[in-house]
């Protein structure tokens, strides 16, 4: 393989890890405090709101149940609205947000709602709002199941950023369509495959590491 190709493998594997962070870091933005919502504010929960909590229910497993490559084109219009075009790694960065923001949601949701209910009441007993029991006991007891959820999301999203390609969206999944399928270039995709298969191995591998940091540490506190 080529210098010059080996450079344009590189460059898109940055590409890739440009539009992952970015959605990443926007998604938990949005979708981690819908998750701490949609698990407090059921009926008789620490911020009731029955109807609120049943209406972005609905919009998130809407949101969830769209295939990706459906949701990549449905929304072009606003991906030109928000930031310009609907073509490069910076557009594809709104997709992938939308996408990874009520996944992350219900991930939170779920992990949120494994905290032991003892651990609540005792905390409101001892006279804490509801903001401090999601402070001082919802997320940190969470974190675990956090972390390995994040952690599934963003091998969704490398996953996902790959898909992009077939759009113009840059990134690996761009230049294995160009090159090793267009230009029939098969060692191309090839590094493609590996690259991706990479980095979704250091994902993972880093994700478990840390929600096994995060268990010890609070079972020692």
């Amino acid at each position: 393989m080529s210098p010059d190709l080996l450079a344009l493998i590189g460059r898109s594997a940055l590409d890739t890890l440009y539009m992952v962070t970015i959605a990443f870091a926007l998604g938990t933005a949005f979708g981690a405090p819908l998750g701490i919502f949609l698990a407090t504010s059921g009926k008789g929960e620490l911020f009731a709101a029955p109807v609120a909590n049943r209406i972005l229910g609905v919009i998130v497993n809407a949101t969830r149940s769209t295939p990706f490559i459906i949701l990549l084109v449905a929304i072009i219009p606003l991906t030109r609205l928000i930031v310009g075009t609907s073509i490069g790694t910076t557009a594809a960065i709104v997709p992938l947000t939308i996408a990874a923001a009520p996944f992350i949601a219900r991930i939170v949701e779920a992990a949120v709602r494994e905290v032991d209910h003892g651990l609540i009441e005792a905390t409101l007993a001892m006279g804490a709002t509801p903001l401090q029991v999601v402070r001082k006991v919802l997320v940190p007891e969470a974190l675990p199941g956090i972390a390995l959820g994040l952690t599934l999301t963003i091998v969704s999203l490398i996953a996902n950023s790959a898909m992009v390609g077939a759009v113009g969206g840059g990134g690996l999944g761009d230049l294995g369509i160009r090159y090793g399928y267009q230009r029939f270039m098969p060692e191309v995709m090839a590094a493609v495959v590996v690259v991706l298969i990479v980095l979704v191995q250091v994902v993972q591998s880093a994700g478990e590491a840390l929600a096994r940091r995060v268990n010890k540490r609070i079972r020692r506190a």
